[in-house]
């Protein structure tokens, strides 16, 4: 048998519900390689070896007495750090609440799901101060590093999730997407991340007025993505843009041939002034040839947004920044990032807002009306390769520092803005191994046939041999 965690997420599953390794066993095997490894990724703020145990002897409580087997049942698998656990040090990647430990109460529905299929918490992975920048660089942890090159970021907002997944401390895990932040750093770290359609998982109880951000899965293989898509998703009485539960699981998807679609395909930024690296451009000849080989009908499309459509995303963006409680004695703690937005948030007035909220609720519509016509959406996922630690972060000058996130990911936030599912693959390799993620998006609520296409361009070019060295 593989080292368990060379074993993708159903893949332990099955093993666990064979009797081939017991929770015990495989949550062990993981807390050894967190304590060894992830000293040089970075991709855990807290472990919770205690809490990671008992969910693990529960588990085989449950298998003994032979009752209902939930789908991941054993399975170890982290939560970000914006999301609370009760009774577990949550941090939103801020230092100002290292200590901070949420209360009973504080459990997120996406937080119930994952307990309910079974899983065991390993512990809360690394995010940036309250999720905001493109890094993951705060003063509360360490960076968190793409495996494929420690010298390298792992990207944010969900670059923890990304990393543990990519460096094998993890199988896969939950992130989260209000501009990129699942499918930046999994282009990144060389896996799968999909952000889904607005909706389609229920941020109960927590609330996001601006609709921009969505919690979805990082995953090692379109398969895993689509489970933990299936045991993640689900409305909630109230949600304000529920999405009904498919009649057909996404995993279901993954089996089926997307018969021959029509893909769109546009790689010119909408930012002015932004040029996507030619290693990127490279990997997106290569994929759209590869879905013509497929028997897809690969069409040029002009780039549907215009300069400046998306400006009304900066003042929305700080408006959520200022809303995190942070005591007014402890701003000076802060990122300069942060304190930066926060003073643009709190500048807002309510009409402002408003405007700005409408404003990009218009650009959505742009981007959907071009999508409409299509069956999916080729794009880089990234204009650049993954960049040094610290290459983007500039505390001297936050508005440069927003500025070189816009051109480090100038493809990804649109979708946010749209509501629309988007996927990130790791389709490309340069020469020095580093990966290069294609995005691929469709019509809002279409993630079964986005993952179908998915699952076929995995198979037409696997890229589960390839594996970082801390592997």
């Amino acid at each position: 048998m593989s080292e368990a965690h060379e074993l993708t997420m159903l893949e332990q599953a099955a093993a666990v519900r064979r009797g081939e390794i017991s929770p015990v066993e495989l949550t062990e095997h993981y807390l050894r390689r967190i304590e060894r490894l992830d000293g040089d990724v970075g991709a855990y703020l807290t472990v919770t070896p205690e809490r990671a145990l008992d969910d693990a002897r529960r588990a085989e409580r449950r298998l003994a007495g032979g009752a209902g087997t939930p789908p991941l049942l054993g399975v170890p698998l982290p939560v970000k750090d914006l999301d609370p656990v009760p009774g577990v040090r949550y941090t939103a990647g801020s230092a100002v609440f290292a200590d901070h430990v949420a209360p009973p109460e504080a459990a997120p529905h996406v937080v119930e799901l994952l307990e309910r299929a079974g899983t065991v918490l390993l512990g809360k992975t690394n995010t940036p101060e309250f999720g905001l920048p493109a890094y993951t660089e705060g003063r509360v942890g360490p960076p968190a590093r793409t495996p494929y090159d420690p010298a390298l970021g792992a990207g944010g907002s969900s670059g923890g999730a990304a990393a543990a997944v990519a460096a094998g401390l993890a199988p896969a895990a939950q992130g989260s997407d209000g501009g990129g932040s699942i499918r930046i750093p999994a282009s990144c770290c060389g896996i799968v991340g999909l952000k889904p359609s607005r909706g389609r998982i229920s941020p109960a109880p927590m609330g996001d007025v601006s609709g921009l951000a969505t919690l979805g899965p990082l995953a090692r293989t379109v398969r895993d993505t689509a489970a933990l898509l299936d045991v993640m998703a689900g409305p909630v009485p109230g949600d304000p843009v529920p999405v009904a539960a498919p009649d057909t699981a996404f995993l279901t998807w993954c089996d089926r041939s997307p018969g021959r679609l029509r893909i769109a395909r546009w790689a010119r930024p909408d930012v002015t002034g932004v040029t996507v690296e030619p290693e990127v451009l490279a990997a997106y000849e290569k994929t759209s040839s590869l879905l013509a080989e497929l028997g897809h009908d690969v069409i040029d499309a002009d780039q549907p947004l215009r300069p400046h459509d998306r400006d009304a995303f900066t003042p929305v963006w700080a408006v959520l920044a200022a809303m995190a409680p942070v005591p007014p004695d402890r701003e000076v703690e802060l990122m300069p990032l942060t304190r930066w937005l926060r003073e643009q948030g709190r500048a807002a007035a309510g009409l402002d807002y408003a405007r700005a909220l409408a404003a990009m609720q218009r650009v959505g519509r742009r981007l959907a009306a071009a999508v409409a016509p299509y069956d999916a959406v080729l794009t880089p996922t990234l204009g650049r390769l993954p960049q040094p630690v610290g290459a983007l972060r500039d505390d001297d000058d936050p508005a440069a520092d927003f500025e070189a996130q816009i051109a480090f990911t100038p493809f990804t936030g649109p979708w946010n803005i749209a509501g629309l599912p988007s996927i990130s693959l790791p389709l490309g390799w340069t020469a020095q191994g580093l990966p290069v993620g294609m995005m691929l998006g469709a019509p809002h609520g279409a993630e079964g046939p986005l993952l179908a296409l998915a699952a076929q361009l995995e198979a037409a070019a696997p890229w589960a041999a390839r594996r970082p060295k801390v592997w």
